[in-house]
């Protein structure tokens, strides 16, 4: 179960990759003090009663140091031993040493990597080298017993080579959970990678086939998710939900953002740890009367849509920044996520009332009466885990 609570630490925005659809790295970030984190632990503490998930994001986290886990993961884990708090990590794995991976390990840290498919795609769009050196690190991760799932970009050169790159997950064994490349706010060209709307529909569905061709060998978590939603009629992302409130992104020197994929951005600070902010006090920032001011233009311009309730209009940075703002519009994504909605919709339908005839056999299994395996079987193949 998904916490209700997520707290994103961004060490650093520093990274040595240079991916070159990147929107977020820089350079010239610091990198966060162990006071700072002691300040985020002391404000956490009283700011809400829920468990409470913690990941470290970046930019690379892994540059602030061994040092600066093992002295920062005992302060949190400590500080708010009354929010159950657990640890995840998103790094390219470059800089993980057996002596970091070992601290990683005590407690438990699950760590989201990124990989883009075979050696020769992955560098072409993320650098000469990337591959080799995160493999490197996922060995090592592996070697002390920690978790590790990749997460691929798709961008507008390298979906045309997608059977490519599904089958280097299956045939690696690994779990796919997939990102279209955004517009690079960093770039002269920002659409020079990003995957347009309409081919990130057709990818979603292509990928909806290839996983019930593949059911039982293979796990794509966006899938997974988006029938969820559809099912259970609720968001289970922080895409397709209402995230204020529930989601705050530190910054290095202990800015508070609605997420962490604003930070960075002056004019989405709501507040700074080290002002021990109220609730009320981030409620009256700029950047949360946005937000929430997004919320109802969804509720406003989306009250037609069948998708609505757990779709929300998308993610509220892809709406915002690139119009300096101003919200002009929901997410423009939402071309992708109508289709796949769709057509999952569609086909769930068909599965559950479309067939008179259907015995309780193949509504319970899904292999089962060698009929192919649908939506339901993807949900059943889920409650199993």
């Amino acid at each position: 179960m998904k916490s209700p609570f997520h707290v994103m630490i961004i060490p650093t925005l520093g990274c040595p990759s240079k991916c070159h659809y990147c929107w977020s790295s820089d350079e010239r970030s610091p990198v966060m003090s162990i006071e700072t984190v002691r300040e985020i632990a002391e404000w956490l503490k009283d700011y809400r009663s829920d468990q409470v998930t913690i990941t470290f994001h970046g930019g690379e986290p892994l540059l602030a140091g061994a040092e600066f886990y093992r002295q920062a993961l005992p302060i949190l884990s400590e500080g708010l031993a009354h929010l159950e708090p657990t640890f995840a990590l998103q790094s390219n794995l470059w800089k993980l040493t057996p002596e970091m991976a070992g601290i990683f390990a005590e407690y438990n840290i699950p760590i989201g990597s990124s990989i883009d498919g075979p050696e020769d795609i992955n560098d072409t769009q993320r650098g000469k080298g990337y591959y080799q050196k995160t493999m490197r690190g996922y060995e090592i991760a592996r070697a002390n017993g920690l978790e590790v799932r990749f997460i691929c970009t798709f961008t507008c050169r390298s979906v045309e080579h997608r059977e490519e790159i599904f089958n280097f997950f299956l045939n690696n064994g690994f779990p796919l959970k997939l990102h279209p490349a955004l517009p690079s706010l960093r770039s002269e060209n920002p659409k020079e990678w990003a995957l347009e709307p309409e081919v990130y529909g057709d990818l979603l569905v292509y990928l909806l086939d290839k996983y019930l061709e593949n059911l039982g060998k293979i796990e794509i978590m966006n899938i997974n998710d988006l029938c969820k939603c559809v099912f259970t009629r609720h968001g289970t992302v922080c895409t397709f939900v209402d995230c204020m409130g529930s989601t705050l992104a530190f910054g290095p020197d202990g800015s508070i953002y609605p997420c962490y994929r604003f930070v960075g951005m002056p004019e989405y600070v709501m507040g700074n740890v080290y002002d021990h902010p109220t609730a009320e006090d981030l409620a009256g920032s700029d950047a949360w009367k946005l937000m929430h001011a997004f919320k109802d233009y969804v509720d406003r311009e989306c009250a037609g849509c069948s998708h609505i309730r757990y779709c929300r209009g998308g993610c509220p940075y892809n709406a915002i920044t690139p119009t300096d703002g101003e919200i002009r519009g929901v997410d423009p994504h939402c071309i992708a996520y109508k289709r796949i909605f769709d057509e999952i919709t569609d086909r769930l339908n068909e599965e559950l009332y479309g067939s008179a005839d259907m015995d309780m056999e193949e509504f319970c299994s899904p292999f089962a009466g060698g009929t192919k395996p649908g939506i339901m079987a993807i949900l059943r193949v889920m409650a199993t885990k």
